[in-house]
């Protein structure tokens, strides 16, 4: 049993998350195993309904960071994979229609990395790389560059964040 009073708060949130993410993971394989199911049954229409709802189930997931973006990556192409073999072994839809799908995920691809980009996490990476040259700034020119970075207004909350940490950094040094 943790003895700290933070470490013991640590321990309840980290259950509160697990319950969290237990339940969107096993909403991601629910819908992924009912596509599944539709499409080696047959049904391609209900399939392909099926299919876009556990496709945005998993991109849900990865953008919250429940499961990894690769892992949801590798899951949607499977399941994709399965519908497009269907669509051209039943001949119902051809070749042409199996394709469109694929091409559509494919261009859904670069807005999920831009969005990744965007996430506060990656921002923080990079502002963890520039940290040592805004120390450097801070250590010559303390008040001028806490002041330019006020006069900036930043456009995301994450940027905020990154130039309020920037700025304490300025003053304790």
């Amino acid at each position: 049993m943790a003895v700290l009073k933070s470490a013991q708060k640590e321990i309840r949130v980290a259950g509160r998350r697990q319950a969290r993410n237990k339940a969107v993971r096993s909403l991601c394989k629910t819908s992924i195993t009912k596509a599944e199911r539709l499409i080696f049954v047959g049904e391609l229409e209900a399939a392909k309904e099926a299919v876009a709802e556990a496709v945005s189930a998993l991109d849900k997931a990865a953008e919250k960071g429940i499961i990894h973006s690769n892992n949801a990556a590798r899951r949607k192409s499977r399941l994709l994979r399965k519908l497009n073999q269907s669509q051209v072994s039943t001949g119902a839809e051809g070749e042409a229609k199996a394709k469109p799908v694929a091409k559509a995920k494919a261009k859904a691809k670069p807005a999920a990395k831009a969005k990744a980009k965007a996430k506060p996490g990656a921002k923080a990476k990079v502002t963890t790389k520039a940290k040592p040259a805004a120390k450097a700034k801070a250590a010559t020119k303390a008040k001028p560059a806490a002041k330019a970075k006020k006069a900036t207004e930043p456009e995301t909350k994450s940027e905020s964040k990154a130039a309020e940490a920037e700025a304490t950094e300025a003053k304790e040094s």
